[in-house]
Formats: structure tokens, sequence, C-alpha cells
């Protein structure tokens, strides 16, 4: 049988990309990853295609912007849009597949297979069996996703990634020379913010590096993000300074816990001589606030602390390069990429590109890695206060004020877009109110430059790269029913001359409502 290649795709849940020592962050929350990244590619510019959980991970797994894919929401499951995802290509080319962890897609656990489910409060589809398994499970129930104030119970070996890896082992262990595939996915460290020890306090609240953000800030940020502080406050109390700081700590302490439990794993591919044959992609869904401007988690908009993602890669055929400056990669690259990597044909309605010449540092594409772009919200206008909803009618906070939901109608209706080119980000919504951010020298998106006269060129210059980005994004399905034929650059490129002949693709034409046939 043909070596085929490995793939593990190893996935945190809301990790910020800036909070490690090798991005230049003073503490050293992930010494494991930060060397084990030196031997690999890690992407100084990754971003995610929309900063929610689901349409993330549905971007990740489809290769499309959730616009396209249609889950524009955590609630919108049902109404995924594509062909064939990343797990439909492996299983038809004879992977045995794998979920370790939090799901959260479009696709049902038992699709893979081999599943051990684990979720953000101890009662998501996991077995708990053990008695420390169910005292931790309780434990995590009674947190209401809120930050902690005394170090979990039972240590490390209940701990949500310990048991992902243990799983991710066990499943490995049980193939026969099948290649295989593993997505090791993390519930962390997503909230509620919680850790044992040794971790609780690795990082004490007060030792911490101060903020950059303020609340002072907030105004200029757009009009939710006020809103969204103004509920933490009801919700957390006279104490919600303290409260962030003790959430800050534990996101922290929850940081490394899972850099222990990545160099458990990547240990025991070596111990097990897989190594070597295997694909290792480590990246997160979306980012954190952890503490900027006063709000923790996430919610509003497209700032760059939601946006900007970990992303690194390691393996067969991947030059060591270690911090990749200048190019943009995104989630929905992923899929392209290891189509490409794998010698595999990649699915039609895939909107991301293979990087992989980033990844071998050579015949790189002009022009295909100079912008990332990104999307948020489920359309309509903004809601307000004049139009009668309130927070618990929406199930938004518990009747107790002691449980809140930053993702709810007020902070993810309308839409924004968002683009990125070299020190800059803009954001735009659909009542046309913009941003402008020089992230080389406000990295923390304090001052917006939107309307600084010396500044409206490159307003000029984004907003057109960003209408370009926008309609790239349109969705090419359903294709065309009669006589036109939809011409898609098989890694995904734009700006390469190219024909299909020359390169032996064939485009695509519809027949039927879904189906579609090579011309």
């Amino acid at each position: 049988m043909e070596n085929k290649k490995n793939v593990i795709i190893i996935m945190t849940d809301q990790q910020r990309a800036d909070l490690r020592k090798g991005c230049g962050y003073e503490l050293d929350t992930m010494p494991f990853l930060d060397e084990w990244a030196k031997g690999g590619v890690d992407f100084e510019n990754a971003y995610t295609p929309n900063p929610t959980c689901m349409p993330a991970r549905v971007s990740m797994m489809t290769g499309r912007y959730s616009e396209c894919h249609q889950v524009r929401t955590n609630h919108n499951l049902q109404d995924a849009l594509y062909t064939e995802d990343l797990l439909d290509v492996l299983k038809k080319n004879g992977y045995v597949t794998a979920l370790c962890g939090k799901n959260h897609s479009h696709r049902s656990s038992e699709d893979f297979d081999f599943h051990e489910c684990t979720g953000h409060l101890g009662n998501e589809g996991e077995v708990n069996t053990t008695p420390d398994e169910c005292e931790f499970a309780d434990f995590l129930n009674s947190t209401h996703h809120m930050e902690t104030h005394v170090p979990s119970p039972g240590g490390v070996e209940v701990q949500h990634p310990y048991r992902n890896v243990s799983s991710a082992l066990q499943f490995i262990d049980s193939l026969d020379h099948e290649p295989f595939f593993a997505w090791v996915s993390f519930a962390e460290p997503h909230n509620p913010y919680q850790v044992p020890e040794p971790y609780f306090d690795m990082f004490p609240p007060e030792q911490l590096p101060p903020l950059h953000g303020t609340t002072e800030n907030l105004e200029e940020k757009g009009d939710r993000y006020p809103w969204i502080r103004n509920v933490w406050e009801k919700v957390l109390g006279e104490s919600v300074e303290e409260r962030i700081l003790r959430a800050r700590s534990n996101y922290h302490g929850m940081l490394r816990l899972i850099d222990d439990q990545v160099k458990r794993l990547i240990e025991g591919l070596r111990e097990r001589g897989l190594e070597e044959n295997t694909i290792v992609i480590y990246v997160s869904d979306h980012g954190d606030f952890v503490g900027e401007y006063g709000l923790i988690r996430k919610g509003p908009d497209l700032p760059d602390v939601l946006t900007h993602i970990p992303m690194i890669l390691k393996g067969p055929d991947i030059v060591p390069q270690g911090r990749r400056g200048s190019c943009f990669v995104s989630l929905v690259d992923i899929l392209p990429t290891l189509c490409d990597m794998l010698g595999l044909e990649t699915p039609l309605g895939c909107q991301g590109k293979s990087f992989l010449p980033l990844l071998k540092n050579s015949d790189i594409p002009e022009r295909e890695f100079d912008t990332a772009y990104a999307e948020s919200g489920f359309s309509g206008q903004y809601w307000n206060e004049h139009d009668g909803l309130t927070l618990p009618a929406e199930d938004t906070v518990s009747p107790e004020w002691d449980r809140f939901d930053c993702l709810n109608t007020w902070t993810q209706c309308g839409q924004v877009r968002a683009l990125w080119k070299g020190t800059y980000h803009i954001q735009v919504d659909m009542m046309g109110s913009g941003y402008l951010y020089n992230r080389k020298t406000d990295p923390f998106e304090l001052y917006n430059l939107w309307e600084e006269p010396d500044m409206q060129g490159v307003k000029n210059e984004l907003l057109t790269e960003l209408a370009a980005a926008m309609l790239k994004a349109a969705d090419i399905l359903p294709v065309p029913h009669k006589r036109y034929r939809t011409k898609v650059h098989p890694k995904g490129y734009w700006y390469q001359e190219w024909s299909c002949e020359d390169m032996g693709v064939r485009r695509m034409k519809a027949i039927g409502s879904r189906g579609l046939e090579r011309v």
C-alpha cells in the first residue's frame, strides 16, 4: 500500500494569537509549542474567517466562508452548504478518521470512525465514569461558563486536553497501518476559565502584564463595545475588575496546560515512529479579548484580538522556517492545502487557497497571500434599546444574572466585513461605518484612522481590496445549469495565468439541483 501521510489537526478554542513568548509576549505561556514551531512554519499573520466557534469550524472543514456555507451563527448547524468537506475527501481516499474532543461543527460525532467527545461543561456528549471525572463534570457545570477562583478538582488527568490526547493515542494504537486523520480538538482555553494545580496561579493575577486597551477606549471602538461592557458590569458586579483579572490568570494557566498536552501528543507520535510521516497542524478557531478594553470572551465585530489566530504546521515536505511574516493565511486555506499536500482534488465550492508553496518556501505565487478576509453577522438591521428586546427574554442572561452569552442577538446582528493587508486592518459594516487601524504602530487598535486626512489614500486602496475580497468570496454554488462553465483554479488562486487544458483540469457544469459533472 502507498505510504500515505497521516494528518492531525490540533485545534484550541478561543486562543489569542499573541500570548506566547515566541510571538513577543513577555510571559512564557507555551514553551514547548514555541520550540516545536521552530522546526515548522509558524504563521505570523493567520486569521479566522469568522470569530465564532461553529462558523469558523465549518469554514475549516469546508474551505468556505460563512456567508456561503450559511452557518453564520452557532445556531445554524443544519444549514451547512457545500459539496464535499475535509472528512468526505479523506474518508473516500482511505483514511481512518477520529474526533477527540470538542466538535461544534456541521458533522455529527458519529461521522468519524472513532470519537470520544468532550465539551465545556462536562455534559456535552462526554462519558464520565470515574469518581474524579464525575466530580470534575459537576464542577464545570456549576461554573455557568464563568471564571473560577479556586483550583479545579481532580488534577490534570480529568482535564479535557489530557483526556483528548489519551483518546488520540488510543485511536492511533488501534490502527493496522492505515493512514489516519485525527481532529484533536481542545475545548480550552475557552471559558469557563478554570485550571487545576499546578497551573492555578502559575501566572498570578497581580503579576500579569498591564493591558493595552482599557474601558476608556470603548467608545472609539463602536456602539457594541460599551454595550457589552455594560452587561459585563451587571453580570460580574462590583468586583468586575478583580474577576476579569482572575479570568486572565486562569486563561494563561490553561495555555500552559494545553502546551504540556501538545508535548505529550507529539512525544507519543515520536515514540510510535509516526512523527516523520504525519502532518501536524496547530490552530485555533478564533481569539479572546482576555481583558483588553475591559472585556473577556468575544462578541462584537472583527477586532484583531478576536480574528488573529495561531497557525503552525510541521511535518513531511514542510521546510522549517519558524516564524513567517508578511504572507496572510486563513482557516479556509487548510482544506485546499491538505488536498495539495496529499495529491487529492479540492472539492468544488472551496474558497480557500493552497499555501503549500509557503510551506515549501519556493515558487510562491505573487499576490495570492497578501490579504486576509473575515466576515461576521447574521444580517438584518442593528437591534437597539428601542426595540423592546430584553436580555433575559432572549436567554442572553440567566434570571439570576450569573450567566451571560456574549454571542447574542445584539452582538451578532447586521453584517460586518474586514480585510488585512500589510500593516493595515480595515472594517466596514452594512451602514457604511468604518474603522482603519495601523497594526504596526497601533497593534491593539486604539486609534481609528478612518477620518484622518493623510490616511484617505490608504483607506481608498483598502476599500477597493475589501470590495474585491467580498466579490471573490461570492459563492460559485450552484453552478449554472446550462451552457456556462465555471472556471476555478485547482489551488484556489486568482492571479496566476493558467488554462484548464494546460493543467489537466476540467471545468464544471451543473446537472440536477445539486449534482455536478466534469466536462
